[in-house]
């Protein structure tokens, strides 16, 4: 039954907890129908691609702003920029939602929807994120400090010889290894429960359990949506993030996609 969904307004008229979806198995057939229909449905909406996408564009070039001014901090808030995305795409979810539907998109309905979600589980989710994120630029800083030393000193912003000394590479190596290691735990935790927390009533912890549960049980195939998101994620951000306006809406539907192909209903 096709109606639009709205979310409770208030604590008297709580909605119901929906039944957990159990997790399904996922093959790379999957991820290539799952990216498929990203792609459709960006074309099919593009206006809300767009918008959607030029957070992330802004959000990137204010990165860069507040990167200390040097290469390190810029790699490092980098490194933890995607790990923003997911929350940020809860209006693709949306999207990919009511085209999935046959349901009205009008700019009210997807936003209203999207700033409904700030009374529901989401939110939650979010703050988990965002404590990730500041542990992460927390621990590139101190990596950089234990690799460093005293070349913390040197403007490193002009001079590149303290990153390709040893100790410079060393430290780059650690960085990108300790940033996916950890990128990779978080896109676990949220891969479908940020999708799942906006179509279902369910509680932001069993939501990432679930997550996590899907990435156990589909490991290869996870793993390989997990560095395909990376690599397309890491070729956008090369021209000045420019490449996200396009790649992140597809990403975005697509995991909707993803969703719904991972969980089946209980």
């Amino acid at each position: 039954m096709d109606i639009d969904y709205i979310p409770a307004r208030s604590e008297s008229a709580l909605p119901a907890a929906s039944p957990l979806p159990e997790v399904a198995r996922v093959t790379l057939a999957d991820l290539g129908a799952a990216l498929c229909a990203g792609v459709a449905d960006f074309r099919a909406a593009p206006r809300f691609g767009l918008f959607f996408s030029a957070v992330y564009v802004v959000g990137g070039f204010l990165m860069v702003w507040l990167g200390a001014g040097t290469v390190v901090w810029v790699l490092a808030t980098s490194l933890g920029f995607p790990l923003l995305a997911p929350f940020a795409a809860a209006g693709l979810y949306e999207v990919s939602r009511r085209l999935e539907r046959g349901m009205s998109l009008d700019w009210a309905g997807v936003l209203g929807v999207v700033w409904a979600e700030r009374n529901r589980q989401l939110p939650w989710a979010g703050a988990i994120i965002v404590i990730y994120f500041l542990f992460w630029t927390f621990l590139a800083h101190m990596i950089f400090a234990l690799f460093m030393g005293l070349s913390t000193l040197t403007n490193i912003s002009s001079s590149w010889e303290a990153l390709l000394s040893r100790e410079g590479m060393a430290m780059i190596a650690v960085q990108f290894g300790v940033g996916g290691v950890l990128a990779f735990v978080l896109y676990a935790l949220t891969v479908v429960s940020l999708p799942l927390l906006l179509d279902k009533e369910v509680d932001f912890v069993s939501a990432m359990l679930l997550s996590l549960a899907v990435v156990m049980r589909n490991g290869p195939v996870m793993l390989a949506w997990a560095l395909l998101i990376a690599a397309a994620t890491l070729v956008a951000l090369v021209p000045w993030f420019l490449g996200l306006i396009v790649v992140l809406p597809v990403l975005g539907h697509a995991t909707w996609h993803l969703y719904r192909r991972a969980l089946r209903e209980a």
